[in-house]
């Protein structure tokens, strides 16, 4: 059986270019990646990734629509490309299964639930720039950007923040596994390692909380039901798999990207400053220009056209987000970053019945975040003769470093050479 990407909606008829490759994992691409998504939203929509030859979708319309059609692009792919022998819950599984997983976690991870963890958050905003604000520098990535969405999170999770080190090393291990990208075997080793350590920690946990609950998201995942059965041991591991590679990787991605845009885009910079009720666009703005999460995979489940270009059965699918995020058919000036921007549906979030579980957070961390920032040192630049280095597929900025002068007339926006994305 095969399908035609926008049956009942919109079909292009324009013939594709013809495919050409793109590098997926250049840390060039990673960097700057615009220009790319430009050439193959308008020459080539449907490309194939340099490695392993799968195919990239880039346009807005195909890249929703996929999302939104979980039963021809499934996220049920093989969990062992985590290093895991189980699917994550609940983004490794489709509806209807996963819509009850869904039923019962989205209640702790509502607009309601998040916003009580904003005076904590601001809290500890503050305690880390206390730390580096009269040193008039700082690594923003391990000084802020880090530490901050990573113990909002580990508290939430009823965690200790002793451990903060070891999650960060695992987490790694699964994301950016130090091995070469055409090295897939040594990948898998890698992962595999880290997953292994991942369920022996977080199996320790659960056999304390049923010894004794507390007052933490993991207690009450111990004690969730659905439909009148409590999770099982591998339930509550596989969604402990997924919350601590999203709550300690997506956050600090985000927020180090749009400070690196902000410090090589002054007059933006300004534009919040001089007005913080900017912030919440801003942060909007900044996901969908950035969009650090700039691909999330899918299977076919059929073969499948989409604007014009054929793809077959089995194949893993990647749906470009940055790229549909800049897509000038949705978005006006969709090459310009505009705080003013209104009905923003930017997809950095993802779409469709998986999109992002943590979005109220992420959104919250990243508001809170900016508006303390700015507020205590608003006049940042890149430190001159520096360059921000950005790791590929979830952009993560893993060497931001900043300058500053405590004194109004300090540091006029100067900034270093090089690309902020």
């Amino acid at each position: 059986m095969s399908a035609k990407r926008g049956s009942g909606g919109n079909v292009r008829e324009k013939a594709p270019a013809e495919p050409h490759e793109i590098d997926l994992f250049d840390p060039a691409f990673a960097a700057c990646p615009h220009p790319v998504f430009d050439q193959l939203r308008e020459r080539c929509p449907v490309a194939r990734a340099a490695i392993l030859g799968n195919p990239v979708i880039s346009r807005y319309e195909d890249v929703i629509w996929a999302l939104r059609h979980p039963e021809i692009f499934s996220s049920e792919m093989d969990p062992k490309m985590m290093g895991n022998e189980r699917r994550m819950i609940p983004q490794q599984i489709d509806p209807p299964a996963q819509t009850r997983y869904r039923r019962i976690l989205d209640p702790n991870f509502s607009q309601k639930r998040m916003s009580a963890l904003e005076p904590e958050i601001r809290r500890s905003a503050h305690l880390l720039i206390d730390g580096f604000e009269e040193k008039g520098e700082c690594d923003f990535n391990r000084d802020f950007a880090i530490p901050l969405p990573c113990s909002a999170f580990l508290k939430m999770m009823g965690l200790p923040l002793d451990d903060l080190g070891l999650f960060l090393e695992l987490k790694d291990g699964i994301i950016r596994p130090h091995t070469r990208a055409d090295d897939p075997e040594g990948q898998a080793r890698v992962r595999a390692e880290a997953s292994e350590r991942i369920f022996a920690y977080f199996s320790e946990v659960i056999d304390e909380r049923i010894r004794g609950p507390r007052d933490d998201l993991m207690s009450r995942l111990v004690n969730t039901e659905i439909d009148g059965q409590e999770l099982s041991r591998e339930e509550l591991l596989d969604i402990c798999f997924l919350l601590i590679l999203a709550g300690l990787d997506t956050v600090t991605a985000t927020l180090g990207c749009s400070v690196a845009y902000l410090a090589a885009n002054p007059d933006m910079r300004r534009r919040i400053v001089n007005n913080p009720a900017r912030i919440p666009n801003a942060v909007e703005e900044l996901l969908r220009w950035e969009t650090p999460v700039m691909l999330v995979p899918r299977i076919a489940t059929q073969d499948v056209s989409v604007s014009g270009s054929e793809i077959r059965r089995d194949e893993m699918v990647m749906l470009l987000l940055g790229a549909a995020n800049t897509d000038s058919g949705q978005f006006r000036d969709a090459g310009s970053v505009d705080f003013d921007r209104t009905h923003n549906r930017h997809l950095a979030f993802g779409g469709g019945p998986h999109r992002c579980l943590g979005s109220h957070l992420a959104r919250l961390e990243l508001r809170v975040a900016l508006e303390v920032l700015h507020q205590r040192i608003p006049n940042y630049a890149i430190k001159p003769g520096e360059t921000p280095r950005y790791s590929p597929a979830i952009r993560e900025v893993q060497h931001l470093p900043l300058v500053w002068e405590n004194e109004d007339d300090g540091y006029p926006d100067q900034v270093a050479s090089g690309n902020a994305g």
